[in-house]
């Protein structure tokens, strides 16, 4: 029985009949079987997708789904026209700017004189490259183009430059046309109409399937639809039939995910990108390398897809592959064939394969075509036919010159100026495509096909479905504004009436503000985040980048709303603000309109900026200016004058005013403050009484509000809603800048690809000159690229010496929780691997072969695992993760490392550490040698591309010399296939050597598939369809396939592809046949449970060997510690953007600190200014510490996806490291800041010693314990900011400032547990302590003494226990006053502040660092190391003890 009778797939022998055809087929002229109604329901019918169940599914017709998704066919009777687009190029050459290879920059780099005379030299002559060159040919509709190379050749720059994506590029030179068009009109008017889908899958990760998909559906809905269908109803059929046709529809409701954040599997990913770009309908579609991560069935259905859809809509299709199946390859009609940037070939796919042989080459044996044309542009992998070694091209330059002089190149020309004659310059075309793009675009639409308003409604929609995706961030958001709400309110609970309040009240008031300020500053990083999806959809015609910020303003807006109604709420009424209507109303909306404010003036930061440390640092400066002049801390009249014009330019100080004017407006005061009082002056008249307090009058008890206000901070009420005002226009024009920012640098945020060497490479001095970008690779790599590893390099590695441990696992079942109950991902799973021999891990995308390789490596920390694991019949060793190599898919590494630092950072800490370094470094450079790396050692891995990270991935694992087994996860995944070959052929030859290897593997060849020795296949469900061996040509698994019912496999077919389509891979397959029961009854399954028990036995009975280690560790703790130390500062050293951000807002925070508060003299308001500029200091560490955050973070996430599961080190070695690395920059820089501000701002010399060490010792100790505390906590950088701003509110609310102690009541004790008062008293009470204050004219206060009293008389009483001094103690009338006589007094009567205090204060500020270092600890352990609860923990102990 045919094998397409076995089973219901999605593909038909009709719709292979419509495949294969050269022209396309007019939509108007199907056959009847296909013009059936567009808008049959049927598909929508079934609650579910396609279901492995047989009985009762319905077949599923694809070519009615496909034929569903035409939805610009012509139908006369709906007015809507076809629309068809060609592509023709000729002499096309893609120029990159900049070299392809460049010397990483590091922290010294802008000081070493050869920077500074290279800037200049580019700046004079910008260094070029040739990217492409000498391109010619055309591609008509209802064609299909293959595009073939190496990686690196060129394939993605010439997908990219027909796809009218030429913003990376520095120039694109010669003759482009689609059809009648030029670039700059597709891109101006139709970029929507040329889609390109690149190959990473890059989508929003808490959405869901469905509402992915249905965004990119919506915002490319035509305005005419079929039958007079809503554009609800549009989009809802094309997402349910996408889903259907990609086999996605069981997963509608699952999250999309990353490599965060979980959700579907890496080929279902995969398949959302290609449903995402299906669905945005365009009439030229590029998909660059698409197949990755996808089994070769499911591979072979999308492609299927491309034709139909290419065939049916005359659609243009161009596509590059990797690993290209032979029945992949007949789908095309054309091929392109780039071979180191030049054009090798183009032409018909049929003739493609016999132009190479009569040129001299020849396929390998059972070589696809495919594989053929890409061999033949690889030195190592091509094969020449005897007799003609002297004729064939050797080099890039010769293939593409033989093939310029040949038949078919003049025949593509000829093809070429036949079309441009008939296109190029035709008003009659132009005008047809016009008309039938008139049809679906929205009215005075440009390049986008909905209108400006349904964009931002579906983008509004989509950021709702993100928030209610990831309802803990904004949980967190709420919780953060009450906690500040609560605290703040409670410390200034119902704050009396009288003018000891004033102060406070103003502290309250801006403090609601700043509240908003610093929150916002979370934004930077959660913009930076989803920047490169707003740029792919941008060039998807999706929407306007802008629309993106627009949208997340409008939607922040009813949540602000909320959030800032329960702040309001909580706070006004605890503090006991004027019980008004009006008033509070008026609170609320200026803090509302503040926070939105704020938050489009930080985000306007972030998208001005292309990097995020940069973006913080400026933030960071800004936040200073908005705190040091917001109006609160230096009041208008005491501002240095030529800095005013920065509070004009503050929109906090706006605000502050309106709230102050607002609040004070209907407030009379009594006096608390009058002058003399207490003991001997009670029947003292208000005639010979002043109250200290602005504002106040003569022989007045009470004190105007209005007055107060004007007279301290010049706000009036009359201001009010003229600030107002102000501030709306802040935010709009905060808002303008952030669209404009936000439109027009989204496309400049991602440089082109640069391989970075480390400054003393070999490679740069070998090679100064600028070489081409996808050429490179045979220039500096000495043809290395994919050859397999010289079999000498083998035969000094040693046996493995462990090559009698086997590994098997019998009835393995891993169930994960979902709501509404448990989900089986793997289900009775057996098998073995032994050493010396290669296993495939095979099965259907999304069929489980990751989590298997998960949960037999022990790396699973949710869910239930069942079943049994052995080594030997006996238990996993406690080393057991230590003893394996495992390599997963994603190439996780530090980018700032080197292959070879990466390399031997494996080595050095995995190996026993009894393994002299020289011997490890050794080992290094043969792993380096065996994965064909040398050329790159000294290569910085994050400027890697695909190919080589890959390798470098293995290269790592295979430093650590794995005993036990080494898995791999897709090692060939997006690589062609000479590279494939290459790395499964020197897996091949580990194997040989003694390793145990278990492989998953996605599309191999026949040949490629033949080098293994056994075979675990995967079907749906995580069941297993067959373990054993695969014979030679593939004869074991085959006759097992044959022998239960499936049809005899063809001579010529590939095994592995055939193996698939039995099982019912595919999208959307459905199989008849219920292989896991065949399995499960099979001699070959009984077989297997046999020969795993006698392991078992075997194993018993031989001697254990001891295992070496007696902890889960390779290397002692201080061994781990000092290489990571080290690792550290390398990567340090070479993020200088990092570096320079931090000394860049230390230095402009001491300067700006310094000369804010230029040579303040000891006036009363001086010695405020001081306080206020030691208080300052506090508010940079907010800018420091979200950059220290993001840095820590980023690295525990390399250590927690790769290196914590194969045991490289103990965490906690980790995170002393980090605070090694990273405290001597934050000392140095703060150092800085000394120097900056501290003598400016009139500080006395002999006392700099002390507060040197505070501020460039104690400090930097302090905030880089508590960002890493804070961090510690955190799984993301946003998550991180949000609760570093909720702790840093708290913390400064109560150091003394704000709030002075005398008015804290019964939260006292929180300032003695406040780090900030202990700062603070130390640095000022040490600065200043013990000096006499001189009071100003305007701060002296004038008392009239009784008739017959002189002023010292009267006075003397009150001054000796008020303190104080008179500055006319003899006079008889106009006593002039001043309130405070030394600074001491000053600072213990207001702030509660010892001179004497200042060594202790320096201990306690060490004990609250010791206490956070304890914290980073703590929080790190429980809630990102444990992963079971503390009583199941302590039951497991207990359990053991007995």
């Amino acid at each position: 029985m045919a094998l397409h009778q076995r089973r219901q797939h999605v593909f038909t022998n009709k719709l292979l009949d419509c495949s294969v055809s050269q022209a396309a087929t007019p939509v108007h002229n199907l056959p009847s079987d296909l013009d059936s109604d567009a808008t049959n329901p049927s598909l929508l019918k079934k609650p579910s997708d396609v279901s492995t169940s047989v009985e009762n599914e319905q077949p599923f017709d694809f070519k009615q789904a496909l034929r569903d998704l035409m939805k610009r066919q012509v139908r006369q009777d709906e007015g809507i026209k076809d629309c068809q687009l060609g592509v023709m190029f000729k002499d096309l050459r893609v120029v990159g700017a900049g070299s392809r290879i460049s010397i990483q920059p590091t922290v010294s780099s802008p000081f070493h004189p050869s920077t500074f005379l290279r800037k200049i030299r580019e700046i004079r002559h910008p260094p070029t490259r040739d990217i492409l060159s000498g391109f010619e040919g055309v591609v008509t509709p209802g064609q299909m183009l293959l595009v073939l190379g190496r990686p690196g050749s060129g394939c993605s720059a010439f997908l990219k430059t027909l796809a009218n994506q030429r913003g990376e590029y520095h120039a694109v030179e010669g003759q482009v046309f689609y059809d009648s068009f030029t670039p700059k009109e597709i891109h101006d008017s139709f970029r929507g109409n040329v889609t390109y889908c690149p190959e990473d899958d890059i989508h929003f990760p808490t959405l869901t399937v469905n509402q992915t998909l249905s965004f990119a559906v919506r915002n490319r809905t035509p305005a005419m639809r079929l039958l007079g269908q809503s554009r609800e109803e549009y989009v809802e059929d094309t997402t349910t039939r996408l889903m259907k046709v990609m086999g996605l529809y069981h997963l509608k409701d699952a999250l999309v995910g990353n490599a965060e954040v979980h959700g579907v599997s890496g080929g279902e990913r995969k398949r959302v990108s290609i449903a995402e770009t299906l669905g945005s309908a365009g009439s030229l579609c590029v998909w660059d390398n698409s197949t990755r991560g996808l089994d070769s069935s499911t591979a072979l259905e999308f492609v299927r897809t491309l034709r139909c859809i290419t065939d049916v809509r005359c659609t243009t299709t161009i596509v590059s592959l990797y690993q290209a199946s032979e029945r992949l390859y007949d789908l095309f009609d054309k091929v392109c064939v780039i071979a180191e940037g030049r054009m090798a070939y183009f032409g018909s796919a049929k003739l493609a394969k016999g132009y190479f042989i009569d040129m001299g080459f020849k396929p390998q044996n059972r070589q696809t075509t495919p594989d053929f044309l890409v061999a033949v542009t690889d030195a190592n992998g091509r094969k020449i036919r005897p007799g003609y070694e002297s004729f064939v091209p050797r080099t890039s330059e010769d293939l593409a010159s033989r093939f310029m002089v040949s038949d078919l190149s003049r025949q593509n020309q000829k093809t070429i100026e036949m079309r441009c004659e008939q296109f190029v310059g035709s008003r009659k075309h132009k005008q047809a495509y016009l008309s039938s793009v008139a049809a679906e675009r929205a009215p005075r639409s440009t390049a986008y096909m909905t209108s400006i308003p349904q964009q931002v409604k579906a983008v509004m929609k989509r950021r709702l479905q993100i928030i209610a995706g990831d309802k803990f961030e904004l949980f967190i958001q709420l919780a953060s504004q009450v906690f500040q709400a609560v605290i703040t309110g409670t410390v200034f609970l119902n704050v009396p009436n009288d003018t000891l309040a004033y102060y406070s009240r103003g502290g309250v008031l801006f403090f609601s503000l700043f509240f908003s300020a610093i929150t916002s500053l979370a934004e930077v990083p959660a913009l930076f985040s989803q920047r490169p999806i707003v740029l792919r959809h941008q060039k998807a015609a999706l929407y306007y980048p802008f629309i993106q910020s627009l949208a997340h303003t409008v939607v922040d807006i009813p949540t602000t709303l909320v959030i800032q109604l329960v702040f309001a709420v909580i706070l006004y009424f605890l503090v006991g603000l004027q019980r008004s209507a009006a008033q509070f109303f008026i609170f609320y909306l200026f803090i509302f309109l503040m926070s939105q404010t704020m938050k489009s003036f930080f985000r306007t930061i972030a998208a001005s900026f292309k990097t995020c440390h940069s973006a913080i640092a400026v933030s960071g400066i800004f936040l200073l200016l908005i705190s040091f002049y917001g109006g609160y801390a230096i009041p208008w009249p005491t501002a240095p004058t030529g800095l005013r014009w920065i509070m004009w330019l503050n929109p906090l100080w706006w605000g502050f005013g309106a709230l102050v004017v607002n609040e004070f407006h209907t407030l009379d005061g009594v006096c608390s403050t009058l002058v003399p009082q207490g003991p001997g002056y009670e029947n003292i008249s208000l005639v010979n009484q002043v109250c200290t307090i602005a504002g106040s009058q003569p022989g007045q008890l009470l004190v105007d509000g209005n007055i107060y206000v004007g007279l301290t901070f010049d706000f009036w009420y009359g201001h009010l809603w003229r600030n107002f005002s102000v501030i709306c226009a802040f935010h709009l024009v905060f808002l303008a800048a952030l669209l404009i920012a936000t439109e027009y640098n989204t496309s400049s945020t991602f440089d082109g690809a640069v391989i970075l060497f480390k400054s003393n490479s070999n490679v740069i001095d070998g090679y100064p000159k600028a070489l081409d970008e996808e050429r490179a690779d045979a220039e500096f790599r000495s043809g290395n690229h994919s050859k397999v590893p010289d079999p000498s390099t083998f035969h000094n590695l040693e046996k493995n010496t462990m090559d009698t441990n086997l590994f098997t696992w019998q009835h393995l079942q891993y169930e994960v929780p979902i709501e509404g109950g448990m989900k089986r991902l793997l289900d009775d799973v057996t098998g073995f691997v032994v050493p010396g021999k290669l296993t495939a891990l095979m099965g259907e995308s999304g069929a489980g072969k990751t989590t298997l390789l998960n949960v037999l490596a022990q790396r699973v920390t949710t869910g239930v695992v069942g079943g049994n694991q052995f080594v030997n019949g006996q238990p996993l060793p406690i080393d057991f993760q230590a003893q394996i190599g495992y390599c997963q898919q994603l190439n996780t590494h530090l980018p700032e490392a080197t292959v070879r630092e990466a390399l031997l950072f494996s080595a050095n800490l995995r190996q026993p550490q009894s393994v002299p370094l020289t011997e490890k470094k050794a080992y290094v450079d043969k792993c380096l040698q065996m994965c064909g790396l040398e050329g790159y050692s000294d290569a910085i891995v994050g400027s890697l591309g695909a190919e080589h990270r890959k390798r470098t991935t293995i290269a790592v694992e295979l430093a650590a010399k794995p005993k036990l087994l080494l898995f791999l996860d897709e090692p060939t995944s997006g690589l062609d296939s000479q590279s494939a070959w290459a790395i499964v052929q020197f897996l091949r030859e580990l194997a040989d050597h003694g390793q145990a290897i278990l492989c998953t593997i996605h599309q191999p060849s026949a040949e490629l598939f033949q080098i293994f020795d056994r075979l675990l296949l995967l079907g749906k469900g995580g069941q297993t369809v067959y373990f054993g061996d695969i014979g030679e040509n593939s004869s074991t698994i085959l006759d097992y396939l044959e022998r239960n019912g499936a049809p005899r496999c063809g001579s010529d077919a590939n095994p592995a592809e055939y193996i698939l389509d039995v099982i019912g891979a595919g999208a959307a397959a459905v199989p008849i046949t219920d292989w896991y029961h065949v399995w499960k009854r099979s001699s070959e399954a009984m077989q297997l449970q046999i020969q795993i028990e006698k392991m078992h036995e075997h194993g018993r009975t031989c001697p254990q060997h001891p295992s070496v280690q007696y902890s889960v560790f390779a290397t002692s703790w201080s061994h781990q510690f000092v290489a990571l130390t080290q690792r550290n500062f390398q990567a340090y050293w070479r993020t200088p953007a990092y570096i320079r951000a931090k000394f860049a807002l230390n230095i402009a925070g001491g300067f700006l600190v310094g000369f804010t508060f230029f040579q303040a003299n000891d006036s009363l308001q001086g010695t405020q200014n001081k306080l206020f500029s030691i208080f300052l200091v506090l508010v940079l560490s907010i800018s420091l510490i979200h950059q220290i955050m993001a840095v820590y973070i980023d690295i525990r996430t390399v250590y927690e996806i790769r290196e914590r599961p194969s045991r490289m080190y103990h965490w906690t070695a980790l995170v002393v490291s980090q605070l090694a690395a990273e405290l001597p920059w934050n000392m140095t820089s703060s150092a800085m800041f000394f120097f900056c501000c501290y003598w400016t701002v009139g500080y006395p010399t002999g006392r700099a010693g002390y507060t040197f060490l505070m501020l460039s010792v104690a400090v930097p100790l302090y905030y880089t314990t508590l960002g890493h505390g804070i961090a510690s906590m955190a799984p993301t950088t946003p998550v991180a900011s949000l609760y570093f701003t909720t702790l840093i509110i708290f913390v400064l609310i109560f150091d003394g400032v704000i709030q002075p102690f005398m008015e804290l009541n019964w939260w006292k004790w929180m300032y003695r547990v406040s780090p900030f008062t202990y700062i603070i008293e130390g640095l000022l009470g040490q600065a200043i302590g013990g000096e006499a204050i001189s009071c100003s004219y305007t701060e002296l206060v004038s008392v009239n003494p009784p008739k017959g009293l002189t002023c010292d008389k009267y006075m003397g009483p009150f001054m000796q226990f008020a303190g104080g001094y008179l500055t006319n103690p003899e006079a008889a009338e106009g006593c002039q006053y001043c309130p405070y006589a030394t600074t001491d007094q000053y600072m213990f009567s207001r702030f509660n502040i010892a001179y004497n205090n200042h060594w202790r204060n320096l201990g306690i500020v060490f004990g609250f660092v010791t206490f956070n270092i304890i914290a980073v600890f703590w929080f790190t352990y429980f809630m990102r190391i444990r992963t079971v609860g503390v009583f199941a923990s302590l039951r497991q102990k207990l359990t053991r003890s007995k």
